[in-house]
């Protein structure tokens, strides 16, 4: 059995990578993937965090967590993990300035899992995008637009352009639907009609309760904006239509006219 474990696998100028070692190295993966499906376990545990969170801190633990393991396994195996060190940092220096943005983007990418500006889960809008973030990685990060498609965004692009958070500390958000009717139009009624049919909507939540804002005189017509809350802030594109399907319907029923604009032309 010991010259089993002490036979040589690889043998190249003074070093030699031996059965034992192989073995050693073999029992260490297992146990470091053991060790960290059991934190991967207590974190999504704790009920202190909500889940976005919990996602930030396993994603910053198995970046590190594996580092170390594979430089560890190098160690086992014999490898001066100090001149691999070195000549790493050396080779960096070298490439630093050719893939200065694939640093920035690794950089980003810590930077959101350490602050949870942004999180999965988000409903985000940049550069007029909106879009729900799937999953956060190192370099990219995955979002999921509202046409159902996938995009895979660099990290710096989260770090140095505005973003929209649409759910940063709460997963409900204020939106607007506007309308303009007749000058003619009894105000109180419009008012009413346009509650309505924001509380007919089962995805529009009854508190904080809808309210209508006459807006502006127009040219031709008087403007009202509808306000209402959902958590539906991906999909409320589709809410919004079906408000304003059920306020024309009501406008109808009730001889409420949305006007054409009007111009008037003097003649000599």
């Amino acid at each position: 059995m010991k010259e089993f474990l002490q036979y040589h696998i690889i043998a190249y100028g003074d070093h030699v990578i031996r059965v034992e070692a192989i073995l050693f190295l073999l029992i260490f993966v297992f146990a470091a993937y053991f060790i960290s499906r059991i934190v991967r376990k207590i974190i999504y545990q704790l009920h202190v965090i909500d889940e976005a969170k919990k996602y930030s801190i396993f994603s910053l633990f198995k970046y590190f967590y594996f580092t170390m393991v594979f430089m560890i396994g190098l160690r086992i195996l014999g490898f001066d993990v100090t001149i691999l060190l070195a000549g790493s940092a050396a080779l960096l220096v070298g490439l630093g300035l050719g893939i200065q943005n694939l640093f920035s983007d690794y950089i980003s990418g810590i930077i959101i899992l350490f602050d949870n500006s942004i999180k999965v889960g988000d409903i985000i809008e940049i550069n007029k995008l909106v879009c729900r973030v799937q999953e956060i990685k190192l370099r990219t990060s995955l979002v999921l637009t509202r046409d159902d498609k996938y995009i895979i965004i660099p990290n710096t692009e989260l770090t140095k352009n505005p973003v929209i958070n649409w759910t940063h500390h709460d997963f409900s958000a204020r939106f607007e639907v506007t309308v303009s009717v007749d000058y003619a139009s009894p105000i109180g009624l419009v008012r009413r009609l346009m509650e309505e049919a924001a509380k007919e909507q089962q995805q529009i939540l009854a508190e904080p309760v809808p309210f209508v804002r006459f807006s502006e005189f127009g040219e031709s017509a008087l403007t009202f904006s509808l306000f209402f809350w959902t958590q539906d802030v991906f999909r409320v594109e589709n809410i919004k239509g079906f408000v304003r399907e059920s306020i024309i319907e009501k406008f109808r029923t009730n001889n409420i006219n949305i006007p054409f604009p009007q111009r008037v032309i003097h003649t000599k």
